[in-house]
């Protein structure tokens, strides 16, 4: 398609009388003004912004701008059209740079984080020991001294034989045979 001078599209519209007039003060030109150029600056923000919501804030941001700096316009041999496209592409720009800024900073959520510690596993450790004693206190009384100095103190082989006055070998023998059946009496998890 040809390009099609704005006379051509609004023969009613004489851009340079309408801005002219609107930067008089004539509400009538800048509602002409408006509704001359809304449609076409909406469909141009709408079609680089990923939502109705953001492309209508925008324009109406856009539109705002237009009217804040209608003074400052002079005709210097570029339509008018080219300064509100101007401003609209500066606003998308803009408002795009927000949103990276926003969403790398803090994404909205559908729910508030706490900030208090979570101890869900804490409790979930503390139950499952719990069992695990209750279960070795049903072991034979060498068997449980074993874990009890092994695993609850924390104390080596070497260590565990000593204290027992055993020998290391009978010292693993009676921690694989607790082992083994503490594995029969407490629940997988």
């Amino acid at each position: 398609m040809a390009e099609t001078a704005i006379d051509e599209l609004a023969p009613e519209f004489d851009e340079q009388a309408v801005v002219e007039a609107a930067q008089q003060g004539d509400r009538e030109a800048l509602s002409l003004i408006y509704d001359h150029y809304f449609p076409r600056v909406y469909r141009y923000v709408a079609s680089r912004l990923p939502t109705t919501e953001d492309a209508e804030d925008v324009t109406t941001e856009i539109f705002l701008r237009v009217i804040e700096n209608l003074r400052t316009f002079t005709f210097r041999g570029l339509p008018f059209g080219a300064w509100v496209f101007r401003i609209a592409r500066n606003e998308v720009v803009t408002f795009v740079r927000r949103r990276k800024v926003r969403s790398q900073v803090a994404p909205l959520t559908e729910s508030i984080p706490d900030p208090a510690p979570d101890h869900t596993e804490e409790v979930h450790t503390a139950l499952a020991l719990e069992v695990v004693r209750a279960a070795a206190a049903k072991l034979p009384e060498a068997q449980r001294q074993v874990i009890e100095l092994r695993f609850g103190a924390g104390l080596s082989v070497a260590e565990t034989a000593r204290v027992l006055g055993k020998t290391e070998n009978n010292v693993k023998v009676l921690q694989h045979k607790a082992i083994a059946k503490l594995q029969t009496m407490v629940p997988p998890q």
